[in-house]
């Protein structure tokens, strides 16, 4: 993988990681709990898009 793949890949991670958290967050102290789950929903997404393009093709 070069360079700026992989700088990319390891934004959507941390992203999904403020997401997810964020989303968490959200849900439990603002109990605001569509909005926490959409946050979830997108940190998701991110995290199945970085498995799909670290996944090797044979």
């Amino acid at each position: 993988m070069n360079g700026p793949t992989a700088l990319t890949l390891s934004l959507l991670m941390l992203a999904g990681l403020a997401l997810g958290s964020g989303g968490v967050w959200m849900m439990l102290k603002r109990h605001d709990h569509k909005r926490g789950w959409l946050m979830i929903i997108a940190a998701t997404v991110m995290f199945v898009n970085v498995a799909i393009w670290t996944v090797p093709v044979k």
